[in-house]
């Protein structure tokens, strides 16, 4: 009988562990997804830009209509795509925020600023997804009445047929691109991320661009390379 208090309280004590380890996977695993991002590298230098805000160095590198995200490099043709990166000295910390930031693309005198992530949504491409194969279409098709003395349009010039991305593949890279941008609010330093832009022309036609930065860390203007 004296045993009985004895294995209650083990009883509850393992109860108060097992509570314990149940809450702590859930606040590890909002860390973890964050960590998942672009880490940043390991010095300014080790960007193709560099530029000062106050005390914190921004550093970036222009990607063009490319998405490149730790799991794979996504496309979109109505955003372009910067790399940034912040630096600070240590045990320096910052409020984020992709507002912060505008490019100015061939020195148009308005800059562009930068959009939420899930803009960018809509127009993701996963390049290495194939669509299924078309089934084989009629070489000519008639549009006119009667017999042979119809008009006839050839298949090159009918439009070309809308591709619909798998459900499944359009969350995967929503996840993807959500992991990779630019976190917000109050941020211990160095912080690397993505932020976008909307532009649809040709990246080749980039002659010059200009990232911008003002913040709470002061104003920046940084000459990327096309």
């Amino acid at each position: 009988m004296r045993a009985l208090p004895q294995f209650r309280i083990a009883a509850l004590i393992g109860a108060l562990c097992l509570c314990a380890q149940g809450q702590d996977p859930q606040s590890k695993a909002s860390q973890v997804n964050e960590s998942k991002g672009i880490p940043p590298r390991a010095a300014p230098a080790d960007y193709l830009t560099q530029g000062q805000a106050g005390t914190v160095t921004i550093a970036a590198e222009f990607k063009g209509h490319s998405v490149p995200t730790p799991e794979a490099t996504l496309t979109t043709e109505e955003y372009v795509v910067v790399e940034v990166a912040l630096f600070g000295p240590p045990e320096a910390r910052l409020k984020l925020s992709f507002e912060d930031f505008a490019i100015r693309i061939n020195g148009k005198k308005t800059p562009t600023p930068s959009a939420a992530y899930v803009s960018v949504f809509g127009s993701l491409r996963d390049p290495e997804w194939e669509p299924p194969a078309k089934t084989e279409a009629k070489s000519k098709t008639s549009i006119g009445g009667g017999g042979g003395g119809g008009r006839e349009q050839s298949e090159g010039n009918m439009p070309p047929p809308v591709i619909h991305i798998p459900i499944e593949l359009q969350r995967a890279m929503q996840q993807k691109v959500r992991k990779a941008a630019l976190l917000e609010g109050d941020r211990a330093l160095p912080q690397a991320r993505l932020i976008f832009f909307q532009y649809r022309g040709k990246a080749q036609g980039i002659h010059s661009i200009e990232l911008i930065y003002a913040g709470p860390a002061g104003n920046a203007t940084l000459a990327l390379q096309p």
